[in-house]
């Protein structure tokens, strides 16, 4: 049986990281739908059903390039929204030592040690001077 299912496998693109984040919202569509009844349950049922057809017709797909163009675009979409949460986070952990200001001129994000009181704040990136309190 064991040989059977490696043969039927062999050539096709198997579980990737889109895949099990399909797996992981069609779980969570599933969960949900048991909660809510009604019309909105009745839609997650469907969502739900559509995310389980998309994940596995991809875990058996054979055009392995096209599913790794597509988990490729998920990774990409994912570390860009990582890497915000992880700036946010960074900066809630440090608005107690500093204080961020944003240039006027190429919006880059300037920090500026807490209780100086009012300093002329100087962009490193365009070299754009401008007034801000601490």
């Amino acid at each position: 049986m064991r040989e059977r299912l490696m043969r039927f496998m062999q050539g096709r693109c198997g579980n990737d990281q889109l895949n099990i984040f399909l797996m992981l919202a069609s779980l969570v569509c599933l969960i949900l739908s048991a909660i809510f009844g009604g019309v909105f349950g009745k839609v997650l049922r469907i969502l739900l059903l559509v995310l389980l057809v998309l994940a596995y017709y991809r875990m058996l797909s054979r055009n392995i390039c096209r599913r790794s163009e597509e988990n490729g675009k998920y990774m990409r979409l994912k570390y860009k929204v990582r890497a915000r949460l992880h700036l946010y986070y960074e900066r809630w952990v440090q608005r107690k030592d500093y204080k961020f200001f944003s240039c006027p001129e190429c919006k880059t994000t300037l920090r500026v040690p807490r209780g100086k009181g009012k300093i002329n704040i100087v962009c490193r990136k365009c070299g754009n001077s401008f007034t801000g309190k601490t």
